[in-house]
């Protein structure tokens, strides 16, 4: 047989979870059509001697929804072997929107996931409908892209400006049912809703989805099991599941795979995580499919006071963030507001639910040693010897209270000092379990979100670097697996996963003794000459995408080979 690509001489880690073996794998036609020693000729023949061949990897909770418009990359999640993006989690698709109503369905997405509302107003939105949306990125995409359908953007298409505030009308809820089942005709592979109680507009007030009743959400979602396909993704998840068991009974009412954020360690809950463990062993072992995501990044966050987030959940914080900047300086110069943020934020003397701040947050959070790489002016030269401090070791230093000796460097450096803060995952003995867990799967990377804060899409670098390499907590045909076939088949993207004859030739060929993240840097690549944070990867030698080369020794080969992923129900209604 003649190929168009040839893969010789690798380590073929199928996605399979079994053992690996030394071979060849040869694409025509987009799709595997061999592997094991071959000897046909080839348009292109690639040398994998000493690197893995392993399926395309699947990043499973991105938000891309904008960013794909202007870069059909989806960087930089194929980078870092990525083939296939999952869009529109956590309810906020971009799409339901009617005209005249872009903006404010933008806001929705820019506040909740941190991307600059200037960068989004330069989208063109050609689109009013679900499938057109799907559309209008087909034939110009470099990875694949498959999107959810979001229930704050349905929401806010049927209710207009009375989507935040009060239950849905039985019409409007048929109205929603219908937009729900058109776009998973045209083969959206799902629905994503939301209970996450941080997730607010800039305005302060929850996005739509959360207002949702029950019985909204079960409608929504029997759309689907009247379908009988798609998933259903839950931002907020952990949280609702803990409560009442909502994402359990919703994937046992329905009879869809349910996946939600999602299990991990916090400094906050140190045990939680083992809590809500418990409750999937007991309804997985009932047969029901809702599975949490879990990541195997700690999750840490870069930012200044110009831009930060970390305190949205403490009540007299958080109309500070949002104010401008010169009315935060006179905000954290006020003696009675340091008072009111030191009982809230160090004493706790409020009740605080929406914030996954741990009790000792000054212990998890440092004055960053890089600040120069992404503020406008430099930090004082008299302050360089807080660099790599924490919040708490910089009050002991000083003789202060926390609040005070962190808000006066903020206000003396007058905004621009530069944090890193993270208290997620920081417990490697309780992540390694939980990358273990069978019933979770791994992924959330956040891709196209937080923008300017973090470079979550390196997640699956990190697990082959750090997780397999280094540490060792599982075997490389798992790490393999766990980042492509059960994600593949989690969100129904049968096609996909395995390097198998048949099957997509989505391909990632990486060195197993040298693939990591790199360290994250400062790029203005964004519409309008917005910055962000970019994090790319060493020894990812190609990223393969339908049989074709997209990503080759980290640089884009020009080709633009990427599907929109559509559903089983689409693909048998076309045959």
């Amino acid at each position: 047989m003649e190929y168009d690509l040839l893969i010789k001489n690798g380590r073929v880690v199928d996605g399979s979870g079994m053992p690996s073996f030394h071979g060849d794998v040869g694409v025509k036609a987009g799709k595997i059509v061999e592997r094991g020693k071959l000897s046909g000729n080839a348009k292109r023949v690639i040398d994998a001697d000493g690197l893995v061949v392993a399926p395309g990897f699947v990043d499973n909770h991105c938000h891309y929804d904008a960013q794909v418009t202007w870069d059909s990359l989806c960087t930089f999640s194929c980078y870092h072997g990525a083939t296939t993006v999952i869009i529109g989690n956590c309810s906020l698709s971009l799409a339901p929107v009617r005209p005249g109503s872009q903006d404010r369905l933008a806001e929705f997405l820019s506040y909740v996931e941190a991307i600059p509302m200037d960068v989004l107003r330069t989208v063109d939105f050609s689109w009013e409908t679900v499938p057109q949306y799907m559309d209008s990125l087909e034939s110009r995409l470099g990875v694949n892209v498959g999107t959810l359908v979001g229930h704050s953007a349905v929401r806010h298409y049927v209710m207009g400006d009375e989507c935040q505030g009060r239950p849905a009308t039985g019409d409007e809820i048929e109205a929603m049912q219908d937009i729900v089942r058109e776009a998973i005709n045209a083969g959206a592979l799902g629905l994503s809703i939301s209970k996450n109680m941080g997730h607010t507009d800039p305005q302060g007030v929850l996005v739509p989805a959360v207002h949702a009743t029950e019985a909204e959400i079960f409608a929504l979602g029997g759309v689907l099991r009247e379908l009988g396909t798609g998933i259903i993704q839950g931002g907020g998840g952990r949280a609702a599941e803990t409560k009442n068991r909502l994402m359990s009974r919703l994937s046992e009412a329905t009879g869809r795979q349910v996946v939600y954020n999602n299990l991990g360690q916090t400094a906050r809950n140190p045990n939680g995580w083992k809590e809500l463990m418990a409750i999937i062993d007991e309804t997985s072992q009932a047969g029901i499919r809702a599975y949490p995501l879990c990541s195997p990044l700690s999750n840490a966050s870069r930012f200044t006071m110009r831009n930060c987030q970390l305190f949205r959940g403490i009540p007299s914080w958080f109309p500070i963030l949002r104010a401008e900047d010169d009315e935060k300086l006179q905000a954290y110069r006020d003696p009675q507001v340091r008072q009111k943020l030191h009982a809230e934020a160090v004493d706790w003397s409020e009740d605080t639910p929406d914030t996954n701040l741990a009790r000792n947050w000054y212990d998890y959070m440092w004055v960053d040693e890089w600040v120069d790489e992404w503020v406008d002016e430099p930090v004082l030269e008299k302050n360089q010897g807080f660099a790599g401090k924490t919040i708490n070791e910089l009050a002991q230093m000083q003789g202060k209270g926390i609040i005070d000796a962190f808000l006066d460097l903020v206000v003396e450096e007058n905004l621009d000092t530069g944090f890193k803060h993270g208290n997620n995952n920081v417990d490697r003995e309780a992540v390694a379990q939980i990358l273990n867990y069978p019933n979770a799967i791994v992924g959330l990377s956040d891709g196209g979100a937080h923008v300017q804060f973090q470079g979550g899409y390196g997640y699956s670098t990190h697990l082959l670097g750090y997780w397999v390499r280094e540490q060792q907590i599982m075997s490389l045909e798992q790490a393999v697996r766990r980042l492509t076939f059960e994600s593949a088949t989690t969100f129904g993207i049968y096609d996909r996963g395995l390097l198998h004859p048949g099957m997509a030739a989505d391909i990632t060929i990486f060195d197993p003794d040298t693939v990591s993240p790199t360290n994250e840097e400062v790029v203005h690549d964004f519409p309008k000459g917005a910055w962000r944070i970019r994090t790319l990867a060493e020894g990812i030698k190609c990223t393969i995408v339908n049989g074709e080369v997209l990503i080759e020794d980290g640089e884009h080969t020009g080709a633009l080979p990427g599907k929109v992923m559509r559903n089983a129900l689409y693909h048998a209604n076309q045959d």
